[in-house]
């Protein structure tokens, strides 16, 4: 919270470049540079949110490949669903052991230029609370804001469906 008791939020658009696989990546460097390190969150999908590893997480987006437009809001609370704005929404408890978070598609080969740096965003090492908006994955479509993703600190609990009305997410479940 700001000194006035207010919520502090912080948005960062992007386009987050994907070259194939349909996913993109929400990684802590610190154990992706640990790759290996068991998961011990407990469960470790909720359909649309897949944790791969402590501080690896795999997102679905609605296309296989392309720029893909992604918002990202963080606050030092939970922001609130948007459940009127959005055809599925799902929650995942995630770690981020280092606190350099980045969002990076699926490329071929790692390239820094093209991992977006979400750590100003975070308080820093911990455990967060994920919030994945999405529509149009029936379509396969891709616009501005069809992907959103909100973060907020929280201890670790169980996964959540907020809401789901495309026939594509009954078959990631």
């Amino acid at each position: 919270m700001s000194r006035d008791g207010s919520s502090v939020v912080r948005t960062k658009r992007m386009d987050v470049e994907v070259e194939d696989c349909g996913q993109v990546y929400l990684m802590d460097r610190g154990d992706y540079e640990a790759a290996g390190r068991s998961n011990d969150s407990g469960t470790h999908s909720v359909g649309l949110i897949k944790l791969e590893e402590r501080g690896l997480a795999s997102l679905n987006i609605a296309t296989q490949w392309g720029e893909i437009p992604f918002t990202v809001t963080a606050a030092d609370q939970d922001p609130g669903a948007d459940l009127d704005g959005y055809e599925d929404i799902v929650e995942i408890s995630f770690e981020a052991p280092s606190g350099e978070v980045f969002l990076v598609g699926w490329l071929m080969d790692w390239d820094d230029e093209k991992a977006h740096d979400l750590s100003l965003l975070l308080s820093g090492p911990g455990t967060y609370r994920l919030r994945y908006h999405i529509r149009g994955i029936d379509e396969e479509r891709c616009r501005v804001d069809d992907h959103y993703l909100q973060i907020w600190p929280e201890p670790q609990h169980g996964p959540a469906v907020l809401k789901t009305t495309d026939e594509a997410f009954q078959h990631l479940l």
